[in-house]
């Protein structure tokens, strides 16, 4: 009797993780524009992280495993007097920069925000550094933060180019996983053979379901799950530096890899496609692309394919602010993505389902003129109900140019138009904003907007001279980048 049996070859590592790890190894030689880039979006990362400090939903979470614990010559967490071991800070750094998705995005096939990877590359490069200095050696500097920010920006970045995630019903935190690995693994000196086995580690890993961003089960795990990713990105470096063994194939193996498990089988469309429309496309080099070309959150902290909407209420406001009651529809034009992630109707239980809801992100500023991430809490919702009553007049409409814009490599766009009509038949014009602040498009118009940003959320936790010395800091670019990361954290502790 015959038996099929498996040919017992092993393969060599898959060519994309081949690719990621040649990446991160090889010597920088970054522009200008991206470390600049870098620093700005360092500064506004942690300002998103001091701000959330403000919410006990999200300091419940922070702190070592075990209360009082205290790892010597460990990860200091900004803002708060913990001091962990590498993989728990990376937890917390993760948890408060997402905490009020208020931090840089990424918007392509897949969407994210590539600086919640700074999670694991602070709480690695501020752990070496302190353990360097216990040894006599010489600490990381913050130009070294910076590189990994600009690495895993790209990491992350590139994979989500032509590779939709969300449609096989994964969520993106996966592709802060499979950057912040790949970063901490080079940044505590892997080699070739370990940096290959932390990524395979990373794909062949459980990945999170998207279920917690959407109708009706969105809660606040959207809020902690990058956290999450970033402090397994770290173990799973730590793991592979033991020298574990990684799984050459765990892409392309037949039947039991990523491709076949979880990139193909979950959707009857995909699944329908050759092979290799099933392998993931990685349209261009890495380099410094997405870093160069990240989306600032500045105006409102809100899901960003509402950002323009919201820019568009506030500027109708003055115009409707008297005249609530009179509305009888209000027309969103808007991007194809934005329908299928953020627009929702019904009962929103809890602040993480509103800030993922066009309507209720739109209604807000056109009432009161701004959306700040108070707006989101129960006790404001309760207490404002036309917010809903004006929820249940919004038409929404995808405009197919908006959609197609949204994805062409030299527009980027992610536009939103608004319009409100009234009961007596007169209507306001249709404000359309298909660039945000944040984006590259706006990028003079918006520094000054991102750095007063970040001078408002270090008011928040620190005393003027403080804040200030913090502020200066951070606006040398070279004075930063010979910080040693040492010193620059011990600014930010309590």
């Amino acid at each position: 009797m015959s038996h099929n049996v498996d040919v017992n070859n092993r393969p060599d590592y898959d060519s994309v993780i081949q690719t990621i790890v040649d990446y991160v190894l090889a010597e920088p030689n970054f522009s200008d524009e991206a470390f600049n880039t870098a620093r700005l979006c360092l500064m506004d990362t942690l300002g998103c992280g001091l701000l959330a400090l403000r919410f006990p939903e999200c300091t419940k979470h922070l702190g070592p495993i075990i209360p009082g614990t205290f790892v010597p010559n460990g990860a200091r967490v900004p803002g708060t007097p913990y001091c962990l071991d590498p993989v728990q800070a990376a937890w917390n750094i993760g948890c408060i920069v997402r905490w009020l998705d208020y931090n840089d995005t990424w918007l392509a096939a897949e969407w994210g925000h590539p600086s919640d990877n700074l999670g694991a590359i602070l709480a690695v490069a501020d752990y070496l550094s302190q353990q360097r200095i216990a040894q006599g050696e010489a600490p990381l500097t913050m130009k070294d933060v910076l590189i990994g920010m600009i690495q895993a920006h790209e990491i992350q970045g590139v994979l989500a180019l032509e590779n939709s995630f969300n449609r096989v019903g994964l969520d993106h935190v996966l592709l802060v996983k499979v950057a912040s690995t790949a970063v901490s693994a080079k940044m505590l000196g892997a080699t070739r053979e370990q940096l290959l086995s932390a990524v395979s580690h990373a794909f062949v890993d459980g990945q999170a379901l998207r279920t917690y961003r959407h109708a009706p089960n969105a809660g606040s795990r959207k809020s902690w799950a990058a956290g999450d990713a970033t402090s397994r990105g770290v173990f799973l470096a730590l793991v592979a530096l033991r020298g574990e063994m990684g799984i050459p194939g765990v892409l392309t193996a037949p039947q039991w890899g990523f491709y076949d498990i979880l990139f193909s089988h979950t959707n009857k469309d995909l699944a329908l496609k050759s092979e290799s429309e099933r392998q993931f496309s990685l349209p261009q080099a890495f380099d410094s692309y997405v870093m160069e070309n990240i989306l600032f959150k500045i105006s409102f902290p809100a899901e960003f394919h509402s950002q323009t909407a919201c820019e568009a209420a506030v500027r109708l406001h003055p115009q409707v602010k008297d005249r609530i009651a009179d509305i009888e529809k209000i027309v969103i034009t808007t991007h194809e993505s934005a329908i299928r992630i953020i627009s929702k109707v019904g009962d929103l239980a809890n602040p993480a389902d509103r800030d993922h809801c066009l309507q209720y992100m739109t209604a807000v500023p056109l009432i009161f003129g701004d959306l700040v991430a108070e707006h989101y809490e129960d006790g404001f919702h309760a207490a404002n109900p036309l917010i809903d009553e004006l929820r249940e007049k919004m038409e929404i409409v995808e405009d197919e140019r908006y959609s197609r814009e949204y994805l062409e490599s030299d527009k980027r766009s992610i536009a939103n138009a608004l319009q409100v009509f009234f009961k007596d038949g007169t209507s306001t014009e249709q404000v359309e904003i298909e660039y945000p602040v944040g984006h590259r498009r706006r990028r003079a118009e918006g520094i000054p907007l991102l750095e007063a940003k970040f001078k408002a959320n270090l008011a928040t936790r620190f005393v003027p001279q403080r804040s200030n010395a913090i502020f200066d800091l951070c606006a040398d670019a070279q004075t930063l980048n010979q910080t040693a990361v040492h010193r620059f954290v011990e600014a930010f502790v309590l």
